[in-house]
């Protein structure tokens, strides 16, 4: 499992690099891809918590907000926003009245969080790969986190000794997530050194905040699994869980 992991990240990486590079419709059809298979992999978590969201309302909203991330000209952002709320108070209003829910405020908000989380956030992926023509910044900052999320993972399996935060996710440590920190930011310098448009202390000025925040998304994952009592959101990425467990850390680093 451990190896298995392991190639399976090193595999990944070069080939994110490689769609964040291309850009266009090589990065926004697999990203989104990846997204929408979180959305129902975070709707198959609120079923396991008793709650119920709509997947006629989650889809829909998270695809036309990451269509705006892409295409920010059209202006989607607060039309898209606007009525996909509207859509799932509702939503909610109907279930309450025909008494299918005893938690109908719950599944409200939880159809909030689905939009916001999965569709806000993840537009930024595209957002980000804007901010200039090659996609520098966005390689920077996916790929740090990339770096500090995999070495945080093998440092800590390896050598971890003390727990970080043991009941809400007992196998991370405190040494792999110094690990991660320390080589997430290293690797945001060795990657300054070829993007032309990034210097080593801005890269450093990124990096480091990053590496010190994105465990705090995947946390946040966590705690909904952890409630709800699955061990990985789905099976999308072999050995290392399902969209949601790739993009729980991502989704906040891409967006702050």
């Amino acid at each position: 499992m451990f190896w298995q992991r392991a190639v399976i990240s090193f595999t990944l990486g070069p080939l994110g690099l490689l769609l964040i590079y291309l850009g266009g419709w090589y990065y926004f059809i697999p990203v989104t891809i990846i997204i929408l298979v979180g959305v129902l992999e975070y709707a198959n978590l609120m079923k396991h918590l008793g709650w119920h969201v709509s997947n006629w309302i989650l889809l829909p909203a998270v695809f036309l907000l990451l269509v705006n991330g892409q295409w920010p000209e059209q202006n989607l952002l607060g039309p898209v926003l606007t009525f996909s709320l509207f859509a799932s108070l509702l939503y909610a209003l109907w279930r309450y009245e025909r008494e299918r829910s005893s938690l109908t405020t719950a599944d409200w908000l939880a159809t909030i969080g689905g939009i916001m989380l999965l569709g806000w956030l993840g537009s930024h992926f595209f957002y980000l790969r804007h901010l200039d023509t090659n996609g520098e910044w966005a390689l920077l900052i996916i790929m740090t986190s990339w770096v500090s999320d995999t070495f945080a993972y093998l440092i800590g399996r390896q050598y971890g000794k003390h727990k970080l935060v043991p009941r809400l996710s007992p196998k991370k440590s405190v040494e792999g997530y110094i690990a991660g920190v320390v080589l997430g930011t290293l690797g945001a310098v060795i990657m300054a050194l070829f993007l032309p448009s990034i210097s080593i202390p801005i890269a450093i000025a990124i990096g480091l905040p990053l590496t010190v925040i994105s465990p705090a998304g995947d946390l946040g994952i966590s705690l909904l699994k952890r409630e709800s009592g699955i061990k990985d959101s789905g099976h999308l990425f072999l050995g290392h869980g399902g969209a949601l467990d790739r993009l729980d850390a991502l989704l906040w680093v891409v967006a702050l």
